[in-house]
């Protein structure tokens, strides 16, 4: 049976049937199986699932909990960054991009992008200046921008209906601005 422990673009804890393609950690937010939080602290990173044989705990009291992200878009949508430990060179590659150094400041950054109080905070950019690689709001529910496309995606199918990018007009972003400023500056998603 699956556990609710995998992110939404949106950022939203989960049970879903997808396999996913990278971990990820927001602190201690489970008792026992259950989660009872949606974060605890400013460090949301993104983690390879597999890191010189480590196997991360699952579950275990007081430990950081679990998440998972079907790809790297989701995961930037939801608001994490690559981590500076298992995924070294794609975390450079991303303080390059964003022009800062020091986790602490790009956590505080991102923190501060990513929430509206305990809510999500959306922000809109003209159709033309958006980066493939974010995610933006569409009437058929979250949708990846690549090139002429919008990939709209759902916890149940992963990507699913592909429609047309709207040529002008302001898109409603999901993915933070510090995470499209990283997309605009030459960030590519592994």
């Amino acid at each position: 049976m699956p556990h609710r422990n995998r992110v939404t673009p949106y950022g939203e804890i989960v049970v879903s049937p997808l396999r996913c393609e990278w971990m990820g950690n927001r602190g201690c937010l489970h008792r026992g199986e259950s989660i009872v939080r949606p974060w605890n602290g400013k460090r949301w990173i993104t983690c390879a699932l597999e890191f010189r044989g480590w196997v991360a705990p699952k579950w275990e009291p007081g430990r950081w909990t679990a998440l998972f992200f079907y790809d790297e878009a989701v995961a930037f949508a939801a608001g994490h960054r690559p981590c500076a430990l298992c995924r070294r060179p794609d975390y450079v590659r991303y303080c390059d991009a964003l022009g800062m150094k020091g986790a602490d400041a790009i956590d505080d950054r991102l923190h501060g992008d990513r929430l509206d109080g305990r809510r999500k905070r959306l922000h809109a950019m003209p159709w033309v200046d958006v980066p493939d690689g974010v995610f933006v709001v569409s009437d058929d529910g979250p949708a990846l921008v690549t090139a002429e496309r919008l990939h709209v995606w759902s916890a149940e199918g992963g990507y699913t209906t592909a429609i047309e990018r709207p040529p002008r007009g302001r898109a409603t972003m999901i993915t933070p601005a510090a995470n499209v400023s990283a997309l605009r500056s030459g960030y590519t998603l592994s």
